[in-house]
């Protein structure tokens, strides 16, 4: 792999796992239309390796507050150890979920007009959640029962061009929440679920023997952990004072714009 190439994937994947667009859906599409089917393994746990530090570095206070929370004996709010809680309660729909649907995530669901449908799909899902919901609860207002709904929509990012954080903030909006809390709550869960992934996918990697690295993997990890870090900040800015609209309306323009090219290239 080239570094230009490693670079390239490695900025799709930080600005598109936090926006509201779908990361994998990007890719499959890169893959499809750049001919970057020889895409080691490897290379995709680095690339989640760097969002992985992009979210814990963004929200590093939280992490921190959380963790000493399970520290015996020293004091701590208890509503951290409640996040703490919450945020390992949605994570388990999310890990069942991928366990067992690993072989069709990676074969049946890989194919551009599955991110076709699933891109506008959602977008109008966002639109509906956006046009109807109340948009009136705060972030200390997620219980266990909203842990579990969220948790359970992240299951669904499993299939490309879903997006695993445009699903969780969709049902988040849908349950009432404000949008930077939708937020904020999508990029703590989605720590656990990329540790695990990533966790997973190395130390299969590692049983195989197949675990080998160069120094493209480096700049890949590099521009994936840099970019991603700089669209949670700006998502959580631009999310103070304005809607999701932009992004339906960006998912339902590569939709059909990638329709348009699949059918083009049928003629």
């Amino acid at each position: 792999m080239i570094t230009a190439e490693a670079i390239f994937l490695g900025i799709l994947q930080g600005v598109t796992e936090f926006l509201p667009v779908s990361s994998s859906g990007h890719l499959v599409l890169a893959e499809y239309f750049l001919g970057l089917k020889d895409t080691p393994i490897a290379f995709d746990v680095t690339l989640h390796l760097g969002t992985l530090i992009s979210v814990l570095s963004y929200f590093w206070r939280d992490w921190l507050n959380m963790a000493k929370s399970l520290v015996p004996g020293r004091t701590s709010r208890k509503g951290d150890r409640r996040l703490l809680c919450l945020v390992l309660l949605g994570t388990v729909p999310g890990a069942f979920l991928g366990y067992f649907l690993e072989g069709a995530a990676s074969t049946v669901f890989r194919s551009p007009w599955v991110v076709i449908s699933t891109l506008s799909g959602i977008a109008l899902l966002l639109w509906s959640a956006e046009r109807l919901a109340s948009h009136t609860r705060d972030f200390k207002n997620f219980g266990w029962k909203d842990a579990i709904c969220v948790g359970t929509a992240q299951a669904l990012a499993i299939v490309p061009g879903v997006s695993r954080s445009g699903i969780t903030m969709t049902t988040a909006l849908f349950l009432g929440f404000e949008r930077m809390a939708a937020a904020r709550f999508s990029f703590l869960l989605s720590a656990p679920i990329i540790a695990g992934a990533g966790l997973y996918e190395g130390l299969k990697l590692w049983k195989d023997g197949s675990a080998t690295v160069d120094m493209a993997f480096l700049w890949g990890f590099i521009a994936a952990c840099i970019s991603g870090y700089l669209v949670i900040a700006f998502l959580m800015r631009y999310l103070a004072r304005h809607t999701f609209y932009p992004f339906v309306y960006y998912r339902l323009m590569l939709a059909f714009i990638v329709a348009v090219v699949l059918k083009i290239g049928e003629l």
